[in-house]
């Protein structure tokens, strides 16, 4: 496992600098005195869990402190597993961290409900041009900014390299990918299940996500805004396309193990690794885990999710940094946010967390670029990253888990037919939706 590069020792006249000038920033603003000595404390809920990540959160931290005396940064462990409930108490409590990271599918209902700061007049103009527009539509609610996305992950499939050169198939490249209907074919040909070997295993214990953010390769939306800017659910051809196309892999060709319908992706690469499966859609950030526990002589590469009429389009819910709205130092929170996510800095938590920064200057960086672990096939797939489609729908967690999440998963597994699917997004769906929007 590659370790994370510890910073530069920073000289004591950069030091002073870099004091002097963050004072000078910080000067005139009423809403960021600090304590009875001066000095500001900052809060900073951090959710990196893997070692690499939290080492390199943390070692940036470190870094900030140490250039930043009157401005001292208290690093607080979060978990990605509670963190939405564990916000909206802290929030409700008036006991919020100043530094919030989180995805950007999870700001809506805290933006809407006045939780978060709109940091837009606050950010530098480095910092906005640096990341794309397509990437701050992500957490930008009612034209106003809640936090700035950093990380994001596209969808890839993980496949097995020696099966598929032995299989004679074409390999797909970002430039000339597979369709949705070659994927099909291609996954038949690979396995069908009869010898317990399969050319596809799809773990969709949590399908929803994965399901809209494909499609939107598709041209499927699924969540249309009128001009009342009231959102609805729809259920048309082009976003029939992914959901029918696995359904057909399990149910039909047998080219998809339904045993894995139920897994999240760390419980299929037993099955990989073992020679089950030719290939396993997967979040980018699982090349760690390949790296980590692959048998000796495994050989595996990424390829990119198959195509359609909107090319490698696909959504993606970037990690994000915002700050409370309750805190009295926004200013010294976006100081610091701005440090974090220097070129860099993010290039660093990039690779902490085998993912792609949104940052144009990161994505340049040769650390990116390699071959070696496939980085350089997760970065020829940013441009096509798009917002997820349920980006702003306010309502959609309940959406999700009460009314999609158990309709995909009966559809995947055949229980119900492409019609009920349909009628329970949309019909049930609009029902939810509409208690949000009154």
């Amino acid at each position: 496992m590659r370790t994370t590069p510890r910073p530069a020792r920073t000289t004591p006249r950069l030091l002073t600098a870099t004091a002097a000038a963050l004072a000078l920033l910080l000067s005139g603003c009423s809403g960021d005195s600090g304590d009875d000595d001066g000095k500001i404390t900052l809060r900073f809920q951090s959710l990196a869990w893997q070692k690499e990540s939290v080492d390199a959160n943390k070692a940036l931290v470190e870094k900030w402190n140490a250039t930043h005396p009157d401005i001292e940064v208290e690093y607080v462990q979060g978990s990605w597993d509670s963190v939405h409930d564990q916000l909206l108490t802290s929030f409700e409590g008036g006991e919020a961290p100043d530094i919030i990271h989180d995805a950007s599918d999870d700001l809506a209902d805290f933006a809407y409900g006045g939780y978060l700061a709109d940091i837009g007049d606050l950010l530098p103009g480095r910092l906005k041009s640096d990341i794309p527009e397509r990437s701050w539509q992500t957490s930008t609610f009612g034209g106003k900014v809640y936090g700035v996305p950093f990380l994001q992950e596209p969808r890839v499939l993980i496949a097995n390299a020696t099966w598929l050169k032995k299989s004679g198939v074409r390999i797909p490249t970002p430039d000339k990918p597979w369709s949705w209907a070659e994927f099909r074919s291609v996954t038949k040909e690979l396995g069908d299940g009869t010898d317990g070997k399969y050319g596809v295993a799809w773990p969709l214990k949590e399908p929803v996500s994965a399901t809209l953010n494909l499609s939107l390769s598709t041209g499927g939306r699924i969540f249309h805004r009128g001009a009342d800017g009231k959102v609805d659910v729809r259920f048309d051809a082009a976003d029939e396309v992914v959901p029918r196309t696995v359904n057909e892999q399990v149910n039909d060709d047998g080219s998809a193990s339904d045993s894995t319908l139920g897994m999240g992706g760390s419980d299929t690469l037993p099955g990989f690794f073992g020679g089950k499966y030719a290939m396993v859609p997967l979040g980018f950030s699982y090349r760690q885990q390949i790296v980590q526990q692959a048998p000796e002589g495994f050989d595996w590469q990424v390829l990119p999710a198959p195509a359609g009429k909107e090319g490698l389009a696909q959504g993606v819910s970037p990690q994000t940094l915002s700050v409370a709205e309750d805190s009295p130092h926004k200013k010294a929170a976006v100081a610091f946010i701005d440090f974090f996510l220097r070129p860099e800095n993010m290039v660093e938590l990039a690779r902490g967390d085998w993912m792609l920064p949104t940052g144009t200057q990161a994505l340049k960086d040769p650390a990116l670029r390699t071959e070696k672990d496939d980085w350089a096939a997760g970065t020829a797939l940013a441009e096509h990253l798009r917002p997820a489609p349920a980006q702003s729908v306010r309502g959609y967690p309940e959406w999700k888990d009460k009314v999609a999440t158990p309709a995909l998963q009966e559809y995947y597994s055949g229980a119900i037919d492409l019609g009920e699917l349909r009628k329970r997004l949309v019909k049930d769906g609009n029902r939810v939706l509409a208690r949000y929007q009154r």
